[in-house]
């Protein structure tokens, strides 16, 4: 799921654009949140589906995933790196910088651009305020090992749109 998001498009309330960077996570991942089985954190990884798995990373930034298995498996999606589309000035306001290309270059920048709090954990993706819209055309899509993490640092789960300028960091 992780590579079939590459090119789709994400917006709350109407502000988002298109997923050029996401990381893959699975309950069989030592990585993962979902690695230890549920808690009240992670709780909505092995809920059904297509909802928002919301966390704060380092206690700093809030991280937009994905929920992506079949109910109990806990898996999901981060969304590292969007190429913002819609609401752009209301993403500058919010980021307080001008920059198009690092508004949503990473997962705490994309968060805070486009107001993700912990509000919205456990909400669907098919319905308001989000939107998922399916990529328009077959795009060419990079792999590589993840960012920021010390267990099952060498899984090919981070994937990139290919030619994209704003990805969080290049793909060796």
């Amino acid at each position: 799921m992780a590579r079939a998001l590459i090119g789709a498009q994400v917006y709350l309330d109407g502000i988002g654009g298109r997923i050029v960077e996401t990381e893959a996570y699975d309950r069989e991942d030592p990585a993962s949140h979902s690695y230890s089985g549920p808690t009240e954190r992670n709780g909505v990884m092995f809920g059904p589906p297509g909802r928002v798995y919301v966390y704060r990373s380092y206690g700093l930034h809030w991280c937009l995933n994905f929920v992506c298995r079949e109910v109990g498996h806990g898996a999901a999606v981060l969304i590292r790196a969007i190429e913002p589309l819609q609401g752009l000035d209301k993403m500058r306001e919010r980021r307080g910088l001008g920059d198009e290309r690092l508004l949503c270059a990473g997962p705490g920048r994309l968060a805070q651009a486009m107001g993700i709090t912990r509000d919205f954990n456990g909400l669907r993706l098919d319905r308001a305020p989000f939107e998922l819209l399916p990529r328009e055309k077959p795009v060419s899509v990079l792999a590589g090992p993840r960012i920021g993490i010390s267990k099952a640092v060498d899984l090919p789960w981070r994937f990139g749109l290919a030619g994209s300028r704003f990805l969080s960091k290049p793909f060796r």
